[in-house]
């Protein structure tokens, strides 16, 4: 047999029609993650009429929950069937979300265009991380706050996201992710670093519970080995 394709971006855009259903387990998955993060990340930032950035959004899980904390939120991801997915489900609620298609290498914005950017499940997908972060604080204000999670590079993260999420318990499509593109926290707070970030504390993100459809919930947890999220604020 081949070997199965690493980085495979294209599962998006083919579960797009299906993204609000329910109906696809890893999807439903990804939707679980979303409270987990914002129950740290609401103690970071005030997102009540502020202008954020939903980085990588994918069909538009954080970027409605974004929109019903008061921000003005915009959404941007490469995958052009899931941004058609979320902005008609955006419209469908009466939803003021502005949604586009681009890459985080080259956003499409002015700079100093927003109060915050979040970033979820997206930087271990990018080509360049450094182009990534540097356009992060372009279009970010002075004092910006860039709200990430990401997964850390150790054998220990390999086994949870390769051999059991994909391989064992199917909770995402096989080849989701390229190991070898998973990040360390050094490597990543040097980045930040290297674009006038001041980082902030990382914690941990995993299961915590099983809902009643037998789906993991999320929040924190000890450690930041497998998944790590964080705050850098922009100087």
């Amino acid at each position: 047999m081949p070997p199965t394709a690493r980085n495979n971006l294209e599962i998006y855009d083919d579960v797009a029609a299906q993204w609000w259903s329910d109906d696809i387990r890893w999807v439903r998955t990804l939707k679980n993650m979303v409270p987990g993060r914002l129950s740290w990340f609401d103690k970071q930032f005030d997102w009540q009429g502020k202008d954020v950035l939903d980085l990588g959004c994918a069909g538009g899980f954080m970027a409605e929950a974004l929109d019903d904390r008061g921000a003005r939120v915009t959404g941007i991801d490469p995958a052009s069937e899931a941004i058609a997915a979320a902005r008609a489900h955006a419209e469908a609620g009466g939803r003021a979300i502005r949604y586009d298609v681009g890459v985080g290498e080259a956003l499409p914005y002015a700079d100093a265009s927003f109060d915050a950017v979040v970033c979820v499940d997206v930087l271990e997908h990018v080509q360049s991380l450094p182009k990534v972060i540097s356009e992060t604080a372009r279009v970010l204000r002075p004092g910006g706050l860039f709200l990430f999670d990401t997964i850390n590079r150790n054998p220990i993260a390999r086994l949870a996201t390769i051999t059991m999420a994909e391989d064992v318990l199917k909770l995402l499509p096989k080849g989701t992710h390229d190991p070898e593109m998973f990040i360390k926290p050094a490597e990543l707070r040097t980045e930040l670093d290297k674009a006038g970030f001041t980082t902030g504390k990382m914690v941990g993100l995993g299961p915590r519970g099983i809902n009643g459809k037998g789906d993991f919930t999320f929040g924190r947890v000890p450690g930041t080995m497998i998944i790590y999220m964080g705050t850098a604020r922009k100087s």
